[in-house]
Protein backbone atom coordinates (compact mmCIF):
# COMPACT_ATOMS: atom_id res chain seq x y z
CA UNK A 1 0.00 0.00 0.00
CA UNK A 2 1.80 3.48 -1.19
CA UNK A 3 0.94 6.84 -1.32
CA UNK A 4 -2.30 7.91 -2.89
CA UNK A 5 -1.87 9.22 -6.66
CA UNK A 6 -1.40 12.90 -6.89
CA UNK A 7 -3.73 12.88 -10.08
CA UNK A 8 -5.92 15.97 -9.79
CA UNK A 9 -9.49 15.32 -9.13
CA UNK A 10 -10.94 15.60 -12.47
CA UNK A 11 -14.50 14.81 -12.21
CA UNK A 12 -15.25 10.99 -14.15
CA UNK A 13 -17.31 11.80 -17.57
CA UNK A 14 -17.06 8.17 -18.80
CA UNK A 15 -16.25 4.81 -19.41
CA UNK A 16 -13.44 5.48 -21.71
CA UNK A 17 -11.67 8.17 -19.38
CA UNK A 18 -11.02 5.34 -16.98
CA UNK A 19 -9.53 3.01 -20.08
CA UNK A 20 -7.20 5.92 -21.30
CA UNK A 21 -6.43 6.14 -17.57
CA UNK A 22 -5.20 2.33 -17.67
CA UNK A 23 -3.97 2.65 -20.95
CA UNK A 24 -1.00 5.90 -20.31
CA UNK A 25 0.62 3.29 -18.67
CA UNK A 26 1.76 1.91 -21.89
CA UNK A 27 5.39 3.00 -22.42
CA UNK A 28 7.94 2.34 -25.16
CA UNK A 29 11.07 -0.58 -24.22
CA UNK A 30 13.29 2.13 -23.45
CA UNK A 31 11.31 4.08 -21.02
CA UNK A 32 10.72 0.96 -19.22
CA UNK A 33 11.54 0.84 -15.06
CA UNK A 34 11.75 -1.05 -12.42
CA UNK A 35 10.07 -0.32 -9.37
CA UNK A 36 10.42 -2.38 -6.27
CA UNK A 37 8.80 -1.95 -2.81
CA UNK A 38 9.20 -4.11 0.68
CA UNK A 39 7.69 -3.97 3.70
CA UNK A 40 9.81 -5.14 6.96
CA UNK A 41 8.57 -5.69 10.61
CA UNK A 42 10.15 -3.22 12.99
CA UNK A 43 10.73 -4.79 16.77
CA UNK A 44 12.16 -3.50 20.02
CA UNK A 45 15.61 -4.59 20.31
CA UNK A 46 15.35 -5.51 24.37
CA UNK A 47 12.02 -6.77 23.88
CA UNK A 48 11.31 -7.84 20.67
CA UNK A 49 7.69 -6.27 20.78
CA UNK A 50 6.61 -4.22 18.17
CA UNK A 51 7.13 -0.06 18.43
CA UNK A 52 4.14 1.82 18.79
CA UNK A 53 3.74 4.79 17.08
CA UNK A 54 3.87 7.41 19.61
CA UNK A 55 6.94 7.51 22.16
CA UNK A 56 10.61 7.96 22.41
CA UNK A 57 10.84 4.64 20.59
CA UNK A 58 8.39 4.61 18.24
CA UNK A 59 7.72 4.63 14.39
CA UNK A 60 7.00 8.71 14.57
CA UNK A 61 10.65 8.91 16.45
CA UNK A 62 11.65 7.08 13.32
CA UNK A 63 10.23 8.66 10.59
CA UNK A 64 11.04 12.33 12.12
CA UNK A 65 14.94 10.93 12.39
CA UNK A 66 14.67 9.49 9.17
CA UNK A 67 13.36 12.54 7.27
CA UNK A 68 15.80 15.01 9.92
CA UNK A 69 19.00 13.51 9.21
CA UNK A 70 18.53 11.65 5.29
CA UNK A 71 16.52 14.57 3.69
CA UNK A 72 13.11 13.01 3.12
CA UNK A 73 9.92 15.02 3.70
CA UNK A 74 7.15 13.94 5.42
CA UNK A 75 3.94 13.64 4.54
CA UNK A 76 1.21 14.36 7.81
CA UNK A 77 -2.44 12.84 8.32
CA UNK A 78 -4.31 15.03 10.88
CA UNK A 79 -0.84 16.41 11.90
CA UNK A 80 0.54 12.74 12.01
CA UNK A 81 3.71 12.08 9.82
CA UNK A 82 2.40 8.90 8.61
CA UNK A 83 4.89 8.70 5.04
CA UNK A 84 7.98 10.35 3.81
CA UNK A 85 8.83 11.33 0.28
CA UNK A 86 12.39 11.89 -1.97
CA UNK A 87 12.58 12.59 -5.40
CA UNK A 88 10.37 9.25 -6.68
CA UNK A 89 10.49 6.96 -3.68
CA UNK A 90 8.54 6.60 -0.99
CA UNK A 91 8.45 5.41 2.58
CA UNK A 92 5.32 4.77 3.81
CA UNK A 93 3.61 2.62 7.08
CA UNK A 94 1.91 -0.68 6.63
CA UNK A 95 -1.07 -0.88 9.25
CA UNK A 96 0.52 -2.13 12.49
CA UNK A 97 3.98 0.05 11.29
CA UNK A 98 5.37 -2.34 9.40
CA UNK A 99 7.99 0.18 7.67
CA UNK A 100 7.81 0.38 3.35
CA UNK A 101 10.07 1.72 1.12
CA UNK A 102 8.42 2.08 -2.54
CA UNK A 103 11.31 2.59 -4.15
CA UNK A 104 12.15 4.63 -7.24
CA UNK A 105 11.73 3.72 -10.87
CA UNK A 106 14.92 2.60 -11.92
CA UNK A 107 16.50 1.83 -15.25
CA UNK A 108 18.75 -1.44 -14.02
CA UNK A 109 18.39 -4.30 -10.87
CA UNK A 110 21.71 -2.72 -10.27
CA UNK A 111 20.48 0.68 -8.95
CA UNK A 112 17.48 -1.14 -7.07
CA UNK A 113 19.93 -3.13 -5.36
CA UNK A 114 21.86 0.20 -4.28
CA UNK A 115 18.22 1.81 -3.01
CA UNK A 116 17.66 -0.64 -1.32
CA UNK A 117 21.02 -1.23 0.20
CA UNK A 118 21.18 2.95 1.05
CA UNK A 119 17.65 2.53 2.21
CA UNK A 120 18.27 0.16 4.77
CA UNK A 121 21.36 1.71 6.14
CA UNK A 122 19.47 4.93 6.64
CA UNK A 123 16.94 3.25 8.58
CA UNK A 124 19.43 1.38 10.65
CA UNK A 125 21.54 4.77 11.02
CA UNK A 126 18.40 5.86 13.46
CA UNK A 127 16.68 2.33 14.30
CA UNK A 128 19.55 1.76 16.74
CA UNK A 129 20.02 4.44 18.47
CA UNK A 130 16.21 3.96 19.49
CA UNK A 131 17.07 0.62 20.25
CA UNK A 132 15.04 -0.97 17.19
CA UNK A 133 15.49 -3.24 14.26
CA UNK A 134 13.84 -4.63 11.63
CA UNK A 135 13.50 -7.77 10.49
CA UNK A 136 12.43 -9.38 6.92
CA UNK A 137 10.23 -12.29 7.02
CA UNK A 138 6.31 -12.52 5.47
CA UNK A 139 4.86 -13.19 8.81
CA UNK A 140 4.94 -11.41 11.76
CA UNK A 141 6.78 -15.01 13.85
CA UNK A 142 6.09 -14.13 17.92
CA UNK A 143 3.95 -11.42 18.67
CA UNK A 144 -0.71 -12.23 18.85
CA UNK A 145 -3.24 -9.85 15.89
CA UNK A 146 -4.14 -8.28 19.61
CA UNK A 147 -0.73 -7.53 20.40
CA UNK A 148 -0.11 -5.66 17.22
CA UNK A 149 0.19 -1.51 17.20
CA UNK A 150 -2.37 0.37 14.30
CA UNK A 151 -0.97 3.49 13.20
CA UNK A 152 -3.14 6.51 12.79
CA UNK A 153 -4.41 6.48 9.21
CA UNK A 154 -8.03 6.97 8.05
CA UNK A 155 -7.85 4.60 5.68
CA UNK A 156 -6.68 1.59 7.93
CA UNK A 157 -9.63 2.49 10.38
CA UNK A 158 -12.29 1.85 7.59
CA UNK A 159 -10.48 -0.82 6.83
CA UNK A 160 -9.99 -2.42 9.94
CA UNK A 161 -13.87 -2.26 10.50
CA UNK A 162 -14.68 -3.87 7.26
CA UNK A 163 -12.37 -6.81 6.90
CA UNK A 164 -14.43 -9.35 9.42
CA UNK A 165 -17.41 -9.15 7.53
CA UNK A 166 -15.73 -10.29 4.89
CA UNK A 167 -13.15 -13.11 5.40
CA UNK A 168 -11.19 -14.62 8.89
CA UNK A 169 -7.95 -13.19 8.07
CA UNK A 170 -8.04 -9.93 7.09
CA UNK A 171 -7.00 -7.98 10.11
CA UNK A 172 -3.85 -10.73 10.03
CA UNK A 173 -3.00 -9.72 6.38
CA UNK A 174 -2.83 -5.68 7.65
CA UNK A 175 -1.00 -6.06 10.79
CA UNK A 176 1.21 -9.22 10.57
CA UNK A 177 2.43 -9.14 6.86
CA UNK A 178 5.33 -8.39 4.67
CA UNK A 179 5.92 -8.93 1.38
CA UNK A 180 8.29 -7.51 -1.18
CA UNK A 181 7.08 -6.86 -4.91
CA UNK A 182 8.26 -5.76 -8.36
CA UNK A 183 6.02 -2.69 -10.32
CA UNK A 184 7.00 -3.51 -14.47
CA UNK A 185 5.87 -1.44 -17.53
CA UNK A 186 4.19 -2.69 -20.36
CA UNK A 187 4.45 -1.31 -24.19
CA UNK A 188 1.05 -1.99 -25.27
CA UNK A 189 -2.32 -3.89 -24.39
CA UNK A 190 -1.19 -6.98 -25.97
CA UNK A 191 1.65 -7.10 -24.30
CA UNK A 192 0.14 -6.21 -20.93
CA UNK A 193 -1.85 -9.01 -21.48
CA UNK A 194 0.74 -11.68 -22.02
CA UNK A 195 2.80 -9.72 -19.27
CA UNK A 196 -0.91 -10.22 -16.57
CA UNK A 197 -0.82 -14.14 -17.88
CA UNK A 198 2.66 -15.27 -17.41
CA UNK A 199 2.45 -13.27 -14.03
CA UNK A 200 -0.34 -15.08 -12.62
CA UNK A 201 0.76 -18.40 -13.37
CA UNK A 202 3.84 -18.12 -12.45
CA UNK A 203 3.20 -16.35 -9.40
CA UNK A 204 3.52 -19.58 -7.09
CA UNK A 205 6.68 -19.98 -8.21
CA UNK A 206 8.08 -16.61 -6.75
CA UNK A 207 5.71 -17.46 -3.46
CA UNK A 208 7.45 -20.93 -3.11
CA UNK A 209 10.72 -19.63 -3.80
CA UNK A 210 10.43 -16.63 -1.32
CA UNK A 211 7.99 -18.60 0.78
CA UNK A 212 9.43 -17.24 4.74
CA UNK A 213 6.57 -17.56 7.06
CA UNK A 214 6.50 -20.83 8.84
CA UNK A 215 5.74 -19.45 12.47
CA UNK A 216 2.95 -18.27 14.30
CA UNK A 217 3.14 -16.92 18.02
CA UNK A 218 5.97 -18.29 18.31
CA UNK A 219 5.34 -22.29 17.36
CA UNK A 220 5.38 -23.69 13.56
CA UNK A 221 1.83 -23.02 11.93
CA UNK A 222 2.44 -25.58 9.31
CA UNK A 223 3.08 -23.18 6.35
CA UNK A 224 6.20 -22.07 4.29
CA UNK A 225 4.50 -19.12 3.19
CA UNK A 226 1.09 -18.42 6.07
CA UNK A 227 1.44 -15.00 4.48
CA UNK A 228 0.25 -16.56 1.01
CA UNK A 229 -2.18 -18.04 2.90
CA UNK A 230 -3.96 -15.30 4.93
CA UNK A 231 -4.74 -13.71 1.54
CA UNK A 232 -6.96 -17.07 0.80
CA UNK A 233 -9.34 -15.71 3.72
CA UNK A 234 -9.36 -12.05 3.64
CA UNK A 235 -11.62 -10.85 1.05
CA UNK A 236 -12.50 -13.21 -2.16
CA UNK A 237 -13.78 -9.97 -4.05
CA UNK A 238 -10.48 -8.47 -4.61
CA UNK A 239 -8.20 -11.35 -4.27
CA UNK A 240 -7.30 -14.49 -6.40
CA UNK A 241 -6.09 -15.59 -9.79
CA UNK A 242 -8.36 -13.68 -11.60
CA UNK A 243 -9.51 -16.68 -14.33
CA UNK A 244 -10.43 -14.33 -16.83
CA UNK A 245 -6.92 -12.61 -17.72
CA UNK A 246 -6.76 -16.03 -19.09
CA UNK A 247 -9.84 -15.52 -21.48
CA UNK A 248 -10.02 -14.76 -24.94
CA UNK A 249 -10.76 -11.22 -25.67
CA UNK A 250 -8.65 -10.27 -22.02
CA UNK A 251 -7.57 -6.50 -22.07
CA UNK A 252 -8.43 -3.28 -20.83
CA UNK A 253 -12.16 -3.16 -20.92
CA UNK A 254 -12.40 -7.20 -19.09
CA UNK A 255 -10.26 -5.64 -16.24
CA UNK A 256 -11.91 -2.30 -16.01
CA UNK A 257 -14.97 -4.65 -14.97
CA UNK A 258 -13.23 -6.49 -12.86
CA UNK A 259 -12.52 -3.47 -10.70
CA UNK A 260 -15.28 -1.61 -11.12
CA UNK A 261 -17.24 -4.40 -9.44
CA UNK A 262 -14.91 -4.50 -6.52
CA UNK A 263 -16.50 -3.14 -3.52
CA UNK A 264 -14.98 0.59 -1.84
CA UNK A 265 -13.04 1.20 0.90
CA UNK A 266 -13.09 4.91 0.98
CA UNK A 267 -13.03 8.20 -0.57
CA UNK A 268 -10.35 10.74 0.33
CA UNK A 269 -12.56 13.86 0.83
CA UNK A 270 -11.14 16.79 1.57
CA UNK A 271 -12.73 16.61 5.34
CA UNK A 272 -10.81 13.02 5.80
CA UNK A 273 -11.78 9.78 4.40
CA UNK A 274 -14.91 8.72 4.10
CA UNK A 275 -16.19 5.50 4.80
CA UNK A 276 -17.52 3.46 2.16
CA UNK A 277 -16.92 0.33 2.71
CA UNK A 278 -19.06 -2.20 0.55
CA UNK A 279 -20.22 0.45 -1.35
CA UNK A 280 -20.31 0.15 -5.56
CA UNK A 281 -17.89 2.72 -7.85
CA UNK A 282 -19.94 2.88 -10.24
CA UNK A 283 -22.79 3.96 -7.72
CA UNK A 284 -19.73 6.48 -7.08
CA UNK A 285 -19.37 7.72 -10.33
CA UNK A 286 -23.10 8.48 -11.00
CA UNK A 287 -23.15 10.38 -7.65
CA UNK A 288 -25.71 8.14 -5.90
CA UNK A 289 -23.77 7.37 -2.45
CA UNK A 290 -25.90 8.17 0.65
CA UNK A 291 -22.20 8.58 2.45
CA UNK A 292 -21.50 11.46 -0.10
CA UNK A 293 -24.86 12.25 -1.72
CA UNK A 294 -25.17 14.04 -4.79
CA UNK A 295 -20.91 13.65 -4.99
CA UNK A 296 -19.53 11.72 -8.11
CA UNK A 297 -16.50 9.67 -8.37
CA UNK A 298 -12.89 11.85 -9.47
CA UNK A 299 -10.12 10.63 -11.30
CA UNK A 300 -8.54 11.03 -7.97
CA UNK A 301 -11.18 8.33 -6.62
CA UNK A 302 -9.94 5.73 -9.06
CA UNK A 303 -6.63 5.66 -8.91
CA UNK A 304 -7.14 5.08 -5.21
CA UNK A 305 -9.47 2.54 -5.97
CA UNK A 306 -7.43 0.68 -8.01
CA UNK A 307 -4.89 0.37 -5.07
CA UNK A 308 -7.79 -1.78 -3.19
CA UNK A 309 -8.10 -4.92 -4.85
CA UNK A 310 -5.24 -7.32 -3.74
CA UNK A 311 -5.14 -10.03 -6.73
CA UNK A 312 -2.02 -12.16 -7.29
CA UNK A 313 -0.72 -9.74 -9.88
CA UNK A 314 -2.55 -6.08 -9.85
CA UNK A 315 -3.10 -3.76 -13.20
CA UNK A 316 -2.68 0.17 -12.47
CA UNK A 317 -0.52 1.86 -15.04
CA UNK A 318 2.07 -0.62 -14.80
CA UNK A 319 1.80 -4.39 -13.52
CA UNK A 320 2.85 -5.41 -9.56
CA UNK A 321 4.24 -8.65 -9.07
CA UNK A 322 2.69 -9.78 -5.24
CA UNK A 323 3.16 -13.07 -4.54
CA UNK A 324 5.96 -13.30 -2.59
CA UNK A 325 6.89 -13.15 1.60
CA UNK A 326 9.56 -10.29 2.47
CA UNK A 327 12.63 -11.72 2.99
CA UNK A 328 16.70 -10.34 3.55
CA UNK A 329 18.11 -7.94 1.38
CA UNK A 330 19.34 -10.59 -1.47
CA UNK A 331 16.26 -11.87 -1.90
CA UNK A 332 15.12 -8.12 -2.27
CA UNK A 333 17.49 -7.80 -5.12
CA UNK A 334 16.20 -11.36 -6.24
CA UNK A 335 12.80 -10.93 -6.82
CA UNK A 336 12.90 -7.77 -9.45
CA UNK A 337 16.06 -10.34 -11.25
CA UNK A 338 13.49 -13.00 -11.40
CA UNK A 339 10.53 -11.07 -12.96
CA UNK A 340 12.60 -8.55 -15.08
CA UNK A 341 14.20 -11.76 -16.56
CA UNK A 342 11.04 -13.27 -17.30
CA UNK A 343 8.78 -10.54 -18.39
CA UNK A 344 11.64 -7.35 -19.97
CA UNK A 345 12.88 -9.43 -22.79
CA UNK A 346 10.59 -10.85 -25.78
CA UNK A 347 12.42 -14.45 -26.29
CA UNK A 348 12.05 -15.20 -22.23
CA UNK A 349 8.94 -14.11 -22.20
CA UNK A 350 7.66 -16.12 -25.16
CA UNK A 351 9.19 -18.82 -23.56
CA UNK A 352 7.58 -18.17 -20.04
CA UNK A 353 4.19 -17.90 -21.95
CA UNK A 354 5.39 -21.26 -23.86
CA UNK A 355 5.76 -22.83 -20.30
CA UNK A 356 2.14 -21.73 -18.53
CA UNK A 357 0.27 -21.33 -21.75
CA UNK A 358 -1.21 -24.88 -21.14
CA UNK A 359 -1.92 -24.97 -17.52
CA UNK A 360 -5.64 -25.71 -17.10
CA UNK A 361 -7.61 -23.07 -14.51
CA UNK A 362 -7.56 -25.97 -12.43
CA UNK A 363 -3.54 -26.81 -12.47
CA UNK A 364 -3.68 -23.02 -11.72
CA UNK A 365 -5.99 -23.28 -8.75
CA UNK A 366 -3.92 -26.06 -7.19
CA UNK A 367 -0.57 -24.22 -7.54
CA UNK A 368 -2.17 -20.99 -6.07
CA UNK A 369 -3.86 -23.88 -3.06
CA UNK A 370 -1.00 -26.03 -2.78
CA UNK A 371 2.31 -24.11 -2.34
CA UNK A 372 2.02 -22.07 0.64
CA UNK A 373 2.10 -25.35 2.70
CA UNK A 374 4.42 -27.54 0.38
CA UNK A 375 6.52 -24.68 -1.83
CA UNK A 376 8.96 -26.51 -3.99
CA UNK A 377 7.83 -29.80 -2.95
CA UNK A 378 3.99 -29.87 -4.07
CA UNK A 379 3.73 -32.40 -6.82
CA UNK A 380 2.91 -30.94 -9.96
CA UNK A 381 2.36 -33.01 -13.27
CA UNK A 382 5.18 -35.55 -13.46
CA UNK A 383 7.56 -33.25 -11.50
CA UNK A 384 7.40 -30.98 -8.54
CA UNK A 385 7.09 -26.47 -8.17
CA UNK A 386 10.98 -27.22 -7.82
CA UNK A 387 11.03 -28.52 -11.14
CA UNK A 388 9.15 -25.67 -12.59
CA UNK A 389 11.28 -23.14 -10.44
CA UNK A 390 14.63 -24.37 -11.83
CA UNK A 391 12.87 -23.67 -15.80
CA UNK A 392 11.06 -20.29 -15.16
CA UNK A 393 15.33 -19.67 -13.42
CA UNK A 394 16.53 -20.86 -16.85
CA UNK A 395 14.33 -18.52 -18.39
CA UNK A 396 14.83 -15.55 -16.38
CA UNK A 397 18.79 -16.07 -16.63
CA UNK A 398 18.82 -16.01 -20.42
CA UNK A 399 16.25 -12.74 -20.11
CA UNK A 400 18.72 -11.05 -17.70
CA UNK A 401 21.71 -12.11 -19.87
CA UNK A 402 20.41 -10.38 -23.15
CA UNK A 403 19.80 -7.68 -21.42
CA UNK A 404 22.92 -6.84 -20.78
CA UNK A 405 22.99 -4.22 -18.17
CA UNK A 406 26.62 -4.34 -16.49
CA UNK A 407 27.31 -3.37 -13.49
CA UNK A 408 30.70 -1.37 -12.64
CA UNK A 409 32.85 -4.78 -12.61
CA UNK A 410 31.36 -5.96 -15.39
CA UNK A 411 28.09 -8.46 -14.25
CA UNK A 412 25.44 -8.35 -15.13
CA UNK A 413 21.94 -8.86 -13.66
CA UNK A 414 22.18 -12.52 -13.43
CA UNK A 415 24.01 -12.47 -10.51
CA UNK A 416 21.30 -11.60 -8.22
CA UNK A 417 19.37 -14.61 -9.12
CA UNK A 418 22.08 -16.75 -6.65
CA UNK A 419 20.30 -16.71 -4.08
CA UNK A 420 16.93 -18.67 -5.65
CA UNK A 421 19.25 -20.81 -7.71
CA UNK A 422 20.46 -21.81 -3.87
CA UNK A 423 17.08 -22.47 -2.99
CA UNK A 424 16.07 -24.82 -5.42
CA UNK A 425 19.46 -26.58 -6.08
CA UNK A 426 19.00 -27.08 -2.29
CA UNK A 427 15.40 -27.45 -2.08
CA UNK A 428 14.70 -25.84 0.94
CA UNK A 429 13.02 -23.13 1.08
CA UNK A 430 14.02 -19.98 3.47
CA UNK A 431 11.30 -21.00 5.55
CA UNK A 432 12.64 -25.08 5.81
CA UNK A 433 15.87 -23.64 6.71
CA UNK A 434 14.44 -21.74 9.77
CA UNK A 435 12.17 -24.82 10.74
CA UNK A 436 15.46 -26.43 10.82
CA UNK A 437 17.26 -24.00 13.18
CA UNK A 438 14.25 -23.86 15.29
CA UNK A 439 14.02 -27.96 15.59
CA UNK A 440 17.65 -27.66 16.09
CA UNK A 441 20.08 -24.65 17.21
CA UNK A 442 17.60 -22.56 18.48
CA UNK A 443 15.80 -25.17 20.76
CA UNK A 444 12.28 -24.48 20.25
CA UNK A 445 12.56 -20.42 20.92
CA UNK A 446 11.84 -18.14 17.86
CA UNK A 447 13.22 -15.30 19.57
CA UNK A 448 16.45 -16.08 17.53
CA UNK A 449 15.23 -15.06 14.22
CA UNK A 450 14.79 -11.34 15.57
CA UNK A 451 18.56 -11.35 15.96
CA UNK A 452 20.32 -14.02 13.56
CA UNK A 453 18.03 -12.63 10.75
CA UNK A 454 17.64 -8.68 11.51
CA UNK A 455 18.77 -6.47 8.92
Amino acid sequence: MSIASTIESTPITGRQQLLDYIAAGEKPLERWRIGTEHEKFGFRTDDLKPPTYEGERGIRALLEGIATRHGWNPIAENGNPIALTREKANITLEPAGQLELSGAPLETIHQTCCEVSTHLAEVRSVAEPLGLGFLGMGFQPKWRRDEMPWMPKGRYAIMRKYMPKVGNLGLDMMTRTCTVQVNLDFGSEADMVEKFRVGLALQPIATALFADSPFTEGKPNGYDSYRSHIWEDTDPDRTGMLDFVFEDGFGYERYLDYILDVPMYFSDQATGYVDLAGEGFKRFMRGELPQLPGVKATMRDFADHLTTAFPEVRLKQYLEMRGADGGPWNRLCALPALWVGLLYDQTALDSAWDLVKDFSPAERHALRAGVPQQALKLPFRKGTVRDLAREALKIAAHGLERRAKLNQNGADERIYLGPLIEIVEANQTPAERKLELYRGAWGGNVDHVFREFAY
